[in-house]
């Protein structure tokens, strides 16, 4: 929803954009960040980030990135991380990527790495052998959430590297649910166990 110039007096706040002010704000934000800036905006945001990481391996420049790093912005979570190719299609984050923290790694190795020195538990969705339902496994609160690429899913040297490996429950006849979609329920089922839901801004 488009606002209009703020009415009245500006305010005295130094998290307040003057152009945004001056000219309206038409940006996808709760109502609480309305006409402040992206720099604000994402100060504020890291104070409150969850324990949940999101990354998903980029091999063929998947096209669900933009759409996981929209949906990690809307559950606030700590980073996303892209392992493989550094280039991604950001049309389906809808700029939400500015609000949140993209890191790169170039390759499987290097995140595992990176996740060990942050003491990330390492949590791979995929209907792979050995995996167990998400429906009813606990998730870590301290965590990254990993994902393949469309297709073809994990890497075997991503999904060696997990602490554990879950599937969400399918009931139909296609074998896999688009990467996009299975991130989203992913997320939100360590929204569910993990987060404080009276902090929930609209």
């Amino acid at each position: 929803m488009t606002v209009g110039p703020w009415p009245g007096p500006w305010p005295d706040d130094a998290r307040f954009d003057p152009e945004l002010l001056r000219e309206g704000d038409a940006r996808n934000v709760v109502d609480r960040y309305r006409y402040w800036t992206v720099e604000a905006i994402v100060a504020d945001l890291d104070r409150q980030r969850h324990g949940l990481h999101v990354a998903i391996e980029n091999w063929q420049h998947d096209f669900n990135i933009g759409s996981i790093v929209r949906t990690a912005n809307a559950f606030n979570a700590a980073g996303v991380h892209i392992i493989g190719k550094r280039r991604w299609n950001r049309r389906g984050a809808m700029v939400t990527d500015r609000y949140v923290h993209v890191h790169h790694h170039p390759d499987a190795t290097a995140f595992v790495e990176w996740t060990t020195a942050q003491g990330l538990a390492v949590v791979g969705v995929d209907n792979l052998p050995g995996a167990v339902p998400l429906e009813t496994t606990s998730l870590p609160r301290d965590t990254v959430l990993v994902f393949g690429q469309e297709g073809p899913g994990l890497t075997e040297e991503v999904a060696q590297a997990c602490d554990l490996m879950v599937a969400i429950a399918q009931f139909g006849s296609t074998r896999s649910i688009n990467a996009g979609a299975a991130a989203a329920i992913a997320m939100h089922a360590w929204i569910r166990e993990h987060a404080d839901l009276s902090s929930v801004g609209y």
